[in-house]
């Protein structure tokens, strides 16, 4: 996909609202190891309250929570899909997120795909990309300092 062209549009305020609102979120490529972002941040959200489903096609367990090997095997709603995989390889994870019917579609921090956005869009889904959920939390709820996060 390469460079980023266009910003999403979300006002903080929106981003507020999210982040208040919505308090179970499916993170697509969840990691299981502590250095990478889709560990760490993760972690992160877990710690300020919010309910995780784990989507990893090579884990079973992350942060002590059973992993789901694609969105398509979860049952219960979920509010937000958080997403870290390349951007080439999220348009696959929207069509599955359309099943589950998020309130959001969030593509971390240097992620977005133009197709991906417009299909769950045109669904009613808020999509937000490259921007990461925890240091939009660490902005506007002053919660945590991004550099404590090794301290997790």
């Amino acid at each position: 996909m390469g460079e980023i062209a266009e910003k999403d549009g979300l006002t903080d305020e929106e981003i507020k609202r999210i982040l208040t609102e919505y308090k179970r979120i499916a993170v697509v490529g969840m990691s299981r190891d502590p250095s990478k972002p889709a560990h760490y941040v993760p972690k992160f959200l877990q710690r300020h309250g919010y309910e995780l489903i784990p989507v990893n096609p090579t884990a079973d367990e992350i942060l002590g929570l059973k992993v789901y090997k694609s969105l398509e095997e979860i049952k219960e709603p979920v509010d937000i899909v958080d997403v870290f995989r390349p951007s080439d390889q999220v348009l696959p994870v929207a069509e599955q997120a359309l099943k589950l019917r998020p309130k959001v579609f969030w593509m971390q921090e240097g992620i977005y795909n133009k197709e991906a956005a417009e299909l769950l869009r045109r669904e009613g889904i808020i999509v937000v990309w490259d921007r990461c959920l925890m240091k939009e939390h660490n902005r506007l709820f002053g919660s945590k300092p991004y550099a404590s996060i090794s301290k997790l």
